[in-house]
């Protein structure tokens, strides 16, 4: 089957991958209630949409941080991308840079971030994990740096590691000869080898689970480049962290991996929105299939969102290519969406198109 949508390319990669691939990636925490909610939330706004606007060009251009990039669609940090496909994270950043959109390289990815960065000519953000040795953290910063990432990343909904179950009965692991590169010159690149997952145990021994708003100001304080704050799903959260130096927050649960049953994240963007009040940028992951859900997170006050587990699939199905056909797809549909929408620009996307 040749894909024509994100929904397709998920039934091809389940095919393609190994099964304890597929569930690492395609799985949620215990019952998986926040996974499914993610995009069921999505599914039941509706779009009340105005005719006659004039729509024969669109323009979806926007910028994060300052970073201009093609349209309101980046790529989220997902882990491990070489299960997926050789092309791993390479080809994943090359069909962001293709797409001239956002590529966010994952602590967790099985390449190291210097050769993936040196491959990508687009826009590139480095997401970050706070390891108890803290040495280890500054030198993920300063090679961050180094190797030209334009913002840090940093995931705070792991204070523990989620249990999903998929991965506990298949006794997760990495695949033979990959790692975790970016942490293997500290003799940190392996999973340890236990009952159940592997990457809980690894996550759950070097992870620092005490993260507090003054760990946000001290990586603040210790990297040149705008950091932005990622598993935020309360609005005296996201707060916080503009008073404690973030430049954005990404209002995520983590794509339904770490507390299930907490709510989607389109469900509570607006009231972090508005308690931002526009002092920092707002985006949003989780559920975003349809360029339709583009518009809808626009809509609620999102200046961008992240996707994950759709790039995932592209690159199962065919590498880099594959990856890139999925951007092209969600810019193609919420193209389409605007104009059906009413809107030429995304200045013209807000409340008033959710009909309530």
């Amino acid at each position: 089957m040749q894909p024509i949508n994100l929904f397709d390319y998920a039934e091809v990669a389940r095919d393609k991958l190994d099964p304890m691939v597929y569930d690492y990636y395609a799985g949620g925490a215990f019952d998986e209630i926040t996974l499914r909610e993610n995009h069921d939330a999505y599914d039941r706004l509706r779009l009340q949409y105005r005719v006659l606007a004039g729509v024969g060009e669109r323009d979806m251009r926007t910028t994060v941080l300052g970073q201009p990039v093609s349209m309101p669609v980046l790529v989220a940090p997902t882990a491990f991308h070489k299960m997926a496909h050789a092309d791993g994270e390479i080809g994943a950043a090359r069909a962001a840079a293709t797409a001239g959109t956002l590529f966010i390289l994952s602590s967790l990815s099985n390449t190291a971030m210097e050769a993936v960065f040196s491959a990508c000519n687009g826009p590139r953000w480095f997401q970050l994990y706070i390891y108890k040795d803290r040495g280890i953290t500054r030198e993920l910063i300063r090679r961050a740096e180094s190797a030209g990432a334009q913002a840090i990343v940093l995931t705070v909904d792991s204070a523990v590691w989620g249990t999903r179950e998929k991965d506990v009965r298949n006794g997760f692991q990495l695949k033979p000869g990959l790692s975790v590169e970016n942490v293997a010159p500290a003799g940190k690149g392996d999973l340890p080898r236990v009952g159940g997952s592997g990457l809980a145990a690894y996550v759950n021994t070097l992870f620092d689970g005490s993260l507090s708003f003054k760990d946000l100001e001290w990586l603040c304080a210790n990297t040149r480049l705008p950091v932005a704050v990622k598993g935020v799903c309360h609005p005296g959260d996201a707060v916080e962290c503009a008073r404690s130096g973030a430049k954005a927050v990404v209002v995520s649960n983590h794509g339904g991996r770490q507390l299930d049953t907490c709510p989607a994240t389109i469900e509570v963007l607006p009231e972090i929105v508005d308690a931002l009040a526009g002092r920092i940028e707002t985006y949003v992951d989780g559920g975003v299939r349809r360029g339709t859900d583009v518009v809808k997170a626009l809509a609620l006050g999102a200046r961008a969102v992240l996707v994950g587990r759709p790039v995932l699939w592209g690159l199962a199905v065919d590498g880099e290519r594959g990856a890139r056909h999925v951007l092209e797809l969600l810019q193609h549909e919420f193209s389409d969406a605007m104009a059906l929408c009413g809107c030429t620009r995304l200045d013209q996307i807000g409340r008033g198109l959710i009909w309530r």
